[in-house]
């Protein structure tokens, strides 16, 4: 098993930096840009498979609350696999959560994200 490294969160690549920025700036065209077209997120127990249902998920996670997002943490765990904590606070039920995003590269394209407390 290899040990995961913290990192900076500049350091995490391209596609990763891009879907975090984008996806806060609920902007889900230009967050959909890092996946690859057979791409994978599991959000709340709900697996969103391919472009459709990504770009699906992406208008609308989220849009029923009012929140901010800080980046709390990033590691990389190897080569292929990152890890982002971004804390959000919000109206939402219990207005406070660190969610951990688990993303997958394949290349230079995310693979598969894992959203999950």
């Amino acid at each position: 098993m290899t040990a995961s490294t913290t990192i900076r969160p500049d350091q995490l690549p391209a596609p990763i930096l891009g879907y975090l920025a984008a996806h806060m700036a609920r902007d889900a065209d230009a967050a959909l840009r890092g996946f690859a077209s057979t791409a994978v997120i599991v959000d709340d127990g709900t697996t969103y498979r391919g472009t459709d249902e990504i770009r699906r998920f992406l208008s609308k996670a989220g849009a029923e609350f009012s929140y901010t997002t800080d980046l709390v943490g990033a590691q990389r765990i190897d080569g292929a696999h990152w890890v982002v904590t971004n804390r959000l606070e919000g109206d939402f039920p219990g207005g406070v959560v660190d969610l951990r995003y688990r993303f997958a590269m394949d290349g230079d394209l995310i693979a598969e994200l894992v959203i999950a407390p």
